[in-house]
């Protein structure tokens, strides 16, 4: 009921403050108007409503006013809407001489103007002519011919008066036009970044507002006709009701999924028939020429497609609020609004027309461009707000999951270094029992021998695997930060550590740093881990007189590292398998724990790096690592 009042204090404002039918005298009677030179000084122009002499096919010297009629059938449905017509009015100028404009807007016809029997433009479209006012009597007469559209003559007032008054009052309307076109544009286009998240309703908000830029390009169609001829503009009452159609059926459809009610059946038919009757609308506008009655019936339909969906909305929205949808505050204000532009196009009709800015349904069709537009708004807001809670409940269970996760590893841990170290007892004490037996001798047959060679096979793998988790404790007991490491330095300390040990054996052990220096991002114990591991192997593999290289070099942003022995080789069918956990070859058997490799691997892994293993039986063996260099 506020909006419904304030809608309508709005529009009688507007009705006494910019309209041209509410302007003070002069006005004009029997075919002539009076001017004086006050008249001109005014903030507004003169309005030529009154007093014309209409003459066409019908009539001869018929007394009429500007917007009496829009078109020559005159509520005659039986008559041609077109044709010739001469509009003619006497300007009776008592005062100086003035430079003065006459502005003819929205001529839908072609026209001619002349004044005083000398012909001062021709066109189609919008005119004006400039000439100079000189006291006495100055005949101005507009003639009109028209064969296709919905007007036809002149149904919009001319405006006279100084060009600083006409360039004034267009500038205000040029201005408040290009603002009506502009702000849904911008909505228009910021909508097209919601359409993915928004769905239908960013969609058609976005239909709406291109609807209602597209209505109000009008102005400025009909003002590049000042400048010169404009295609199709006969026809742009189409375009320009399409336009309205659209923005009406948008209305319906953003109510509609407001209220929850967008997927019923009774909404699916609704909605062809709310689509299919503008298309009978066009249809009736382009036989206009040819059936004469077209002209009375298109703009009946018209207002009647109006009243149907606004009636259509005005369900929708009574719905949403049964529905208690947060959207219906912002529907309900909106049909409001429509309903109230109805009602102001019906009432002021051939009463109002505007001086500076809009029509009454268009001011409400912006105020619903700008309602949708709160809707919008609010509606990102609320999505964003839900996108927040759940993100930061997301956090929430991110964290609790990941401290949950994290004691469970260290339990894991804690349980394997116990589950080890308590088993080693057990375990080497049965082992010791097994060598007591086969020492002794009592009793101890083949059979017998067999089932100890069967228990002490078992006993050793299990050992074995003690001692692969008592490793990997170990190596997770590292928890150190990772510091920049130089690679050269660690060759160095790599020779140092191992060198002995390979000339005990006499396997020569060489090592080839990088020719320029290269650090790694790491944790030092682990390195120390990783190529201890990858020695060991080569130690075992490689006989005497043999050699282990350990080699680096630097290639386009990879550090490449390499440890190559000439040992025994490893089968080829052996070679996917050794990065396995536990996995031990048939070499290795009674030393191998089947954890070296696949802790060389964890390690290359955890710094983003790769390996990589070539070998040949009775030639050696080769392991390729690559490394992404830190600055």
């Amino acid at each position: 009921m506020l909006v419904l009042i304030l809608m309508a204090f709005f529009f009688l404002l507007i009705f006494y403050r910019d309209n041209k039918y509410y302007t003070p005298p002069p006005y004009g009677e029997a075919g002539v108007i009076r001017l004086r030179e006050t008249d001109l000084d005014r903030k507004n122009p003169v309005f030529l409503i009154d007093g014309w002499l209409l003459t066409d096919a019908r009539v001869r010297d018929k007394p009429t006013y500007i917007g009496e009629f829009s078109n020559l059938q005159r509520t005659d449905p039986t008559v041609c809407p077109h044709g010739r017509a001469r509009y003619r009015i006497t300007l009776s100028y008592d005062g100086a001489e003035r430079v003065v404009s006459v502005d003819f807007p929205q001529l839908y016809s072609e026209y001619e103007i002349w004044l005083d029997g000398k012909k001062l433009a021709e066109g189609t479209g919008s005119g004006r002519i400039t000439f100079l006012l000189t006291a006495g009597d100055h005949v101005l007469a507009v003639e009109t011919f028209s064969k296709l559209g919905y007007y036809s003559g002149i149904y919009f007032p001319p405006a006279l008066g100084t060009a600083e008054t006409l360039f004034r009052v267009d500038g205000i309307r040029t201005f408040a036009h290009a603002l009506a076109f502009l702000i849904p544009l911008a909505l228009a286009v910021f909508t097209l970044f919601l359409w993915r998240t928004g769905g239908r309703t960013a969609r058609w908000f976005s239909v709406l507002c291109c609807c209602y830029s597209l209505y109000m390009a009008r102005y400025f169609v009909l003002l590049l006709s000042y400048f010169g001829s404009v295609p199709f503009i006969q026809y742009w009452f189409l375009i320009q009701s399409l336009a309205m159609y659209g923005l009406c059926f948008c209305i319906v459809s953003l109510t509609a999924l407001a209220s929850g009610t967008a997927c019923g059946r009774a909404w699916r038919w609704g909605r062809v028939l709310l689509l299919g009757y503008p298309a009978v609308l066009t249809a009736l506008g382009l036989l206009i020429p040819v059936l004469p009655w077209a002209v009375f019936v298109h703009g009946r339909l018209a207002d009647l497609y109006y009243v149907v969906t606004f009636f259509a909305a005005a369900l929708f929205s009574t719905r949403g609020v049964t529905a208690r949808s947060w959207e219906s505050r912002y529907t309900l204000a909106g049909c409001t609004v429509f309903g109230a532009g109805l009602l102001a196009n019906l009432y002021f009709s051939n009463r109002f027309e505007p001086i500076r800015f809009f029509w009454q349904f268009e001011w409400c069709a912006l105020l619903l461009v700008l309602l949708f537009g709160a809707m919008m708004v609010a509606r990102s807001r609320r999505i964003l707000k839900e996108n927040d809670v759940l993100t930061n409940h997301l956090e929430e269970q991110v964290k609790e999951r990941t401290e949950e996760v994290t004691q469970l590893l260290n339990e894991r841990k804690a349980f394997f270094s116990d589950m080890a170290h308590d088993l080693k007892a057990p375990v080497f004490a049965t082992q010791s029992f097994i060598e007591a037996i086969r020492r002794s001798g009592v009793g101890v047959d083949t059979e017998l021998r067999n089932y100890l060679d069967q228990a002490e096979a078992k006993q050793w793998e299990m050992a074995r695997r003690l001692q692969g988790l008592s490793t990997i404790n170990e190596l997770d007991r590292i928890d150190g930060e990772r510091v920049r490491v130089s690679v050269r330095e660690m060759l160095s300390e790599i020779y140092a550590a191992h060198s002995g040990e390979a000339e005990v054996r006499s396997v020569h052990l060489i090592v080839e740093p990088p020719k320029q220096d290269a650090f790694l991002t790491a944790q030092p114990e682990k390195l120390n881990i990783l190529f201890e591991n990858l020695i060991y192997n080569a130690l075992k593999a490689t006989p005497g007189d043999g050699s282990i290289t350990i080699s680096a070099h630097v290639e386009g942003g990879i550090l490449r590292m390499t440890v190559e022995d000439t040992g025994c080789g490893i089968p080829k069918e052996e070679l996917p398998l050794v990065f396995r956990r536990f996995y031990v070859g048939e070499r290795n058997r009674q030393t191998g724990t089947g954890l070296g490799l696949y802790i060389v691997r964890g390690i290359v892994s955890e710094l983003g790096g790769t390996i990589e293993v070539y070998s040949t039986v009775g030639k050696g063996t080769k392991f390729v690592m690559e490394f992404p260099l830190r600055d």
